[in-house]
């Protein structure tokens, strides 16, 4: 394994430090480490060196292979900074037992680029009816801790509180995708103006509100962990604060495009912007932004969702839900909530990568940089200016919702159990590491 040294990198917390990776950890991490011999030396200078990236919800599609496969996805994903992902369970077939997740587990242990954890469904087929095995998920090898229908709203609260309960035994999460699936029915973008506007069947904010109010009572009455995936509205955020301020053991994610992006996007008709929850209102927006940087909101989550292009390339109307996210997270970040002040790089090694971690009980992924910590870390050039070309991107699909926009900031480096997965901003073939 190659021994890496990187030169005068700026650690989260502002100090400029040099760090030795060797033998899959960090070996020391001080001002100025002398070149030891026969290691690869990285001038570091102007980059920022964070813990590796962890995504708590990621759309891998493996099995089926519908867009994206888990070689690619986790390719994407070690592009964007990111050592751990989260592969949700919406595949074929799906992710509701054992033999499905070890299946995800392995896929992502021979690609080799970042950790996988896969996402247990909460219910078998994600039909919302009887939940799927739980417990043989969390004693099989892939050691699932996150239950999920996302896509699918857990509807019925009898069976929401049963998953609730359960989850308890093992220490896991359950996430939820929240939509009252009766407000939304037909439903294509944010209701609001602009929807009225164009006359497209609105998505209103309350179908995410209502469902996310029960759950955290349901929590509160269980006492287990909840996680709400993509909140998106400022009734939402107000409900979480409430919920927080009681006690309630819930967490919560936004997602880039839901921090930089709004309903007027909709206007052209494009369906690249078609997603669920929808892009919201400004002041939505701006809600999920502040929420974020007070910590109401406690982490950042791509929900990744690649499609082939005959699903997006149609009619609004018969489009698919979903964007590529994986490899412009960071950078939306950045631009968004750094260089706006409302977050420190301290706060983004919380929101990616501890706290995700923490919350998807992941050992080994999220921690500060320390000295005989995993070498599982990501070098950003806040610096570098780059204009995002779907078709060269790592994902398998281009159904990005930047495509021809600039971008301030890229990885250029990326370290998973250390060994560089991403060098001088190009993947590495893992058979030919630098030398």
């Amino acid at each position: 394994m190659t021994s890496y040294l990187i030169k005068n990198a700026q650690l989260p917390t502002g100090e400029h430090q040099d760090l030795l990776l060797d033998n899959g950890s960090i070996h020391a991490i001080n001002p100025h480490i002398p070149p030891p011999k026969h290691a690869h030396t990285i001038d570091a200078d102007g980059l920022i060196a964070l813990p590796g990236l962890v995504d708590l919800h990621t759309h891998l599609r493996e099995p089926g292979g519908h867009g994206e496969t888990v070689l690619t996805g986790s390719r994407a994903a070690a592009a964007g900074g990111f050592t751990c992902v989260h592969a949700m369970a919406n595949t074929f077939p799906v992710q509701d037992r054992a033999g499905v997740v070890d299946q995800v587990h392995a896929l992502g242990e021979r690609a080799g680029y970042v950790e996988v954890r896969p996402v247990g469904a909460v219910s078998e087929g994600l039909e919302g009816e009887k939940l799927a095995g739980l417990a043989a998920m969390a004693r099989s090898a892939a050691a699932v801790r996150v239950f999920s229908d996302d896509g699918h709203c857990v509807f019925d609260p009898v069976l929401m509180r049963r998953a609730l309960e359960y989850t308890k035994a093992f220490d896991a999460v359950v996430a939820q995708h929240a939509q009252e699936p009766r407000l939304t029915e037909g439903s294509l973008m944010h209701e609001g103006v602009v929807s009225a506007e164009l006359g497209l069947t609105g998505w209103p904010a309350v179908a995410e509100e209502s469902i996310i109010a029960r759950d955290v009572l349901l929590a509160e009455h269980v006492g287990s962990r909840l996680h709400v995936c993509h909140v998106s509205t400022r009734g939402s955020v107000e409900i979480l604060r409430w919920a927080k301020s009681r006690g309630i053991d819930v967490t919560a994610e936004v997602t880039p495009h839901h921090l930089l992006l709004t309903d007027e996007c909709a206007r052209g008709y494009d369906p690249v912007f078609k997603v669920n929850p929808p892009l919201r209102s400004d002041d939505d927006v701006a809600a999920v932004r502040e929420a974020l940087a007070e910590g109401v909101i406690d982490i950042v989550a791509t929900d990744h969702a690649p499609h082939p292009t005959e699903a997006k390339e149609c009619e609004w109307a018969h489009a698919a839900f979903g964007m590529v996210g994986l490899e412009t997270a960071l950078p939306i970040v950045h631009e968004v909530m750094v260089t706006s002040g409302l977050m420190t790089w301290a706060d983004v090694a919380r929101t990616m990568a501890e706290l995700p971690a923490r919350i998807g009980r992941v050992t080994g992924q999220g921690a500060g940089l320390a000295p005989g910590g995993p070498a599982n870390l990501t070098l950003f050039d806040p610096a570098a200016r780059w204009v995002v070309d779907p078709t060269r991107l790592a994902t398998a699909s281009q159904n990005s919702p930047v495509r021809g926009r600039e971008m301030q900031g890229k990885t250029l480096w990326t370290f998973f159990r250390g060994v560089a997965t991403l060098a001088d901003g190009e993947l590495v073939d893992l058979g030919e590491e630098p030398s």
